[in-house]
Order: structure tokens, then C-alpha cells, then sequence
């Protein structure tokens, strides 16, 4: 297994976000960026998943609570995050896919 390996996890919330205005653009291997929302009123460890300026959705919160910590101790650079499925036919909540890896260091080949 890669060591770089975090988590990985279907989008949730899709149905009710933005994600169809771009999922045209959607690929696997799209870059996507976590972002702690802890005025959240139904989880206060709810990250939310963007595509560029689009958000998609949220990590399902059975996957949220370490993530969360990090990013709202300002470690959002800690973390990479990809498209790595996308299943056009399936409920919306399971269409796309994304891995989360610990980003590389600069000093690391």
C-alpha cells in the first residue's frame, strides 16, 4: 500500500451541492481542495470538497473527525486530494470517488 495513503471516500451531500453545474469537468485525477467548515450546525468536524471554486459536497462524517482537526489547525497543505472514480450511472451520492493522500515534502523524490 502506498505510504502516502490517508483515506478514501464516495462524496456526500453531493445531491444538495454544486457539483452537477461541473461535473462535465470532473476527471479522475482532479485536483480537489478540503476545507473545514466547523460553523457547520450539524458537524462540527464537516469538511467540505471542492473543485476549484465549486464545492461538490463533504467527506462523509464517519471519515471527517482527523482530517477536520488538521485543517482547522491550519495544516490544509497537509493533505492531497483526488477524483480516483467516477461513476456517472450510480445514486448521486456514490457517483465520485476521491483518495486522500499526505502530501509529499519538498525533500522527498
Amino acid at each position: 500500500m502506498n505510504e502516502r495513503y490517508f483515506t478514501d471516500f464516495h462524496i456526500a451531500g453531493f445531491t444538495f451541492c454544486d457539483g452537477i453545474d461541473v461535473f462535465q469537468q470532473l476527471t479522475i485525477g482532479s485536483a480537489l481542495t478540503l476545507k473545514a467548515e466547523p460553523e457547520n450546525k450539524f458537524d462540527p468536524y464537516a469538511v467540505t470538497v471542492y473543485f476549484n471554486e465549486t464545492k461538490l459536497g463533504y467527506i462523509p462524517k464517519e471519515k471527517n473527525k482527523e482530517i477536520s482537526k488538521f485543517l482547522n489547525l491550519g495544516y490544509s497543505q497537509i493533505f492531497e486530494a483526488h477524483i480516483n472514480r467516477i461513476t456517472a450511472d450510480s445514486h448521486p451520492e456514490g457517483q465520485i470517488g476521491v483518495v486522500v493522500r499526505i502530501a509529499k515534502r519538498d525533500d522527498q523524490p
